[in-house]
């Protein structure tokens, strides 16, 4: 079984996030726990009013302010139940009964470091409600998450569509023999065409290395396809997965930089930003 967690905000991937989790719950038999975060608000700075007018009047103001913000509060709560209810609407809509919910306040990587412990595939949309008409920046919650998390996360396109054929970008490093043997044991693979692409240049090493990976699958059930290119990574995996019509794309989160605990890897922050197909990441 395959314990997972869907982190919405209520933007435009919140569906699509949904989706994917039913997705992997049905072929898994899992259960799925929806997030929702609530940051933390601001607090008030009411402007100091002395001398401009009287006690009373500025009492009374401060106090109006007060309520303000408790009503404010009680909206945002509202808000954040309700998307959680729409949330299991859509599981219970597509079959999927094991699904808890949580609302919490603070940050996202907090949320996320407390509950993770006992999941398998953290789901997370691309884009939040503040970058959904900007197609070209990735969501800050999106990058923080994918820095943070020790899980793999699975960066959920703008549309779901049933996941039939992936490919695996294979670089030989950790990340990616982590990914191999995750397929390899979760059975919502099973019964999906696989490749596993390697770019760069064609050494006895790689090959031999992606020969292993490949065995690893096949002894799990798989039929695999291996294949090897030279070229720009971004360039030949948006390629292969555009040419082939992969409908998911496996790959490490980091490269090998010194700096990879820092900054998402420039081929990663690349494929997340130009491929329409959902992106599962592993470190």
């Amino acid at each position: 079984m395959t314990n997972l967690m869907a982190l919405i905000d209520g933007s435009s991937y919140s569906q699509s996030v949904c989706d994917h989790a039913a997705w992997f719950a049905k072929r898994s038999a899992g259960s799925v726990e929806v997030v929702h975060v609530l940051g933390r608000s601001e607090a008030s700075q009411p402007e100091n009013l002395s001398g401009s007018i009287g006690l009373g009047a500025r009492t009374a103001l401060l106090e109006e302010l007060v309520e303000l913000d408790a009503q404010r509060a009680r909206l945002t709560q509202q808000h954040g139940r309700a998307i959680l209810e729409d949330a299991v609407a859509i599981f219970t809509a597509s079959g999927v009964d094991k699904v808890t919910t949580k609302l919490r306040h603070g940050e996202i990587v907090e949320a996320v470091e407390d509950l993770e412990t006992n999941v398998d595939i953290i789901i997370i949309g691309k884009r939040g409600a503040a970058a959904d008409f900007n197609k070209l920046h990735l969501g800050s919650n999106l990058e923080r998450v994918v820095r943070s998390s020790h899980r793999p996360v699975l960066v959920a396109s703008r549309a779901f569509q049933p996941i039939q054929r992936f490919l695996i970008a294979f670089d030989g490093g950790p990340s990616v023999h982590k990914a191999i043997e995750e397929i390899a044991s979760n059975k919502a693979f099973k019964g999906l065409e696989c490749e596993l692409l390697f770019v760069g240049s064609q050494t006895s090493e790689s090959a031999n290395q992606m020969e292993v990976a490949a065995e690893r699958l096949r002894g799990a059930g798989y039929s695999v396809k291996t294949k090897i290119e030279t070229g720009q990574a971004e360039t030949v995996i948006a390629r292969e997965v555009e040419t082939d019509h992969y409908d998911l794309l496996v790959m490490g989160a980091f490269g090998h930089s010194r700096i990879r605990s820092l900054i998402i890897g420039s081929t990663t922050t690349e494929m997340i930003r130009s491929c329409r197909i959902p992106i599962l990441l592993f470190r």
